[in-house]
């Protein structure tokens, strides 16, 4: 790792950018100035009406366990950092902040709640902002909402609450599916700046009109999922590595004008320096025949969630979510997570097993593995 930390920095991608973030108040003193960065790697759009203006490629932190690779990215330049008060039992906040603490003023922060009412909600909030160590974030997402009836008035009224008291700059709403039901609803309620959404080559143009629309309405958008599950440590590895699958994809993501950034995994500093050098760069036809050799290969195993299986579970089991839990452990390594949100789920569907039924009633139309998807996910975290 040390080497390519060293040809990284001899390579002048390093100085991080001045005057990227808007002060919270008026009283927030002025940033200091820094040294420039390389203009030619890095590249930036607006988010929406909030009008940050925001590097096209951020950092989420879900899988990120050293805190140094958050850093170094900062130091480079980009200024779009994405946690969650559930991320890693609760520490992925406190060590999103404390390696972003001394550049608070020249980058972003967003954070999400997975709380069911307006008073757990604004509990999380509170207990977000302490363990990032600010007195504000700068988005403030309700996470994994997959129908409009999600996007509930009390819960919209608990970020109207913590943006009127400076807690938070711009309201979202995080979804890993139902597109087609939430983002009319975000854009409807008028309540909503912001909306993190999966977007990603498996998808085509599936969503592009609904990201079209989102952005018309003066919504910033933000995709995650950008690399499909990523699959680097599957034994393709060494393929993906040589065809440059992940770093293609980020590519496609970027091709799209409407949207605002991207918050691809990273845990090291080779999957940084991958997806820092992808910002300036073009998706070419080269990219394109690599994303559909690759889209062949992980067709089997990777979920679109793309909605159209939803409710043909005999025994109700919500499959893009199960799905979505084995990715965690078979494509980012990440088996922990993984378990973590399996056994989130209410104990009369963590009990069920696909093998006890002599037929499986869910047909992919992408041709997913479901019911040996899901095996898998019960064997692994049952």
């Amino acid at each position: 790792m040390k080497s390519s930390r060293r040809s990284f920095l001899a390579g002048g991608l390093v100085l991080p950018a001045a005057g990227l973030a808007m002060p919270r108040t008026a009283g927030t003193p002025a940033i200091p100035s820094a040294a420039p960065v390389a203009l030619d790697k890095l590249t930036y759009r607006i988010l929406g009406k909030t009008g940050l203006k925001v590097t096209s490629v951020g950092f989420g932190c879900m899988i990120t366990s050293d805190a140094s690779v958050i850093a170094r990215a900062a130091d480079a330049g980009i200024n779009w950092f994405d946690t969650a008060r559930g991320y890693q039992s609760g520490n992925n906040e406190r060590m999103v902040g404390a390696a972003l603490k001394s550049k608070r003023q020249q980058i972003h922060i967003s954070t999400k709640t997975g709380g069911k009412d307006k008073a757990e909600a604004l509990a999380h909030l509170d207990t977000s902002l302490k363990e990032l160590g600010t007195d504000y974030v700068d988005v403030w997402y309700l996470h994994g909402k997959q129908t409009a009836a999600q996007l509930t008035d009390d819960l919209l009224e608990a970020q109207q609450i913590a943006k009127k008291a400076g807690k938070i700059r711009f309201a979202g709403v995080s979804m890993h599916s139902g597109h087609s039901e939430v983002i009319p609803a975000a854009i409807q309620s008028g309540k909503i700046d912001v909306v993190l959404i999966s977007y990603n080559f498996t998808m085509g143009k599936t969503l592009d009109e609904l990201i079209g629309k989102a952005k018309a309405a003066g919504l910033g958008v933000v995709a995650m999922k950008v690399m499909a599950g990523g699959f680097r440590r599957s034994q393709d590895n060494a393929i993906l590595k040589r065809e440059g699958a992940m770093t293609a994809a980020l590519r496609w993501v970027l091709k799209n004008p409407d949207i605002g950034t991207t918050i691809p995994s990273m845990t090291d500093m080779d999957q940084f320096e991958a997806n820092f050098k992808c910002m300036p760069e073009k998706f070419s036809s080269e990219d394109d025949k690599t994303l559909t050799a690759h889209l062949e290969r992980i067709s089997p195993v990777y979920c679109r969630m793309c909605s159209l299986c939803a409710g043909t579970c005999r025994r109700g089991l919500p499959v893009s979510d199960l799905l979505r839990f084995v990715t965690y452990a078979d494509g980012y390594g990440q088996f922990s997570l993984g378990r973590e949100r399996f056994q989130e789920l209410p104990d009369d569907v963590t009990a069920v097993r696909c093998g006890d039924c002599s037929s499986c009633t869910v047909a992919c139309p992408h041709g997913v593995k479901v019911a040996e998807r899901i095996s898998r996910a019960q064997e692994l975290f049952g």
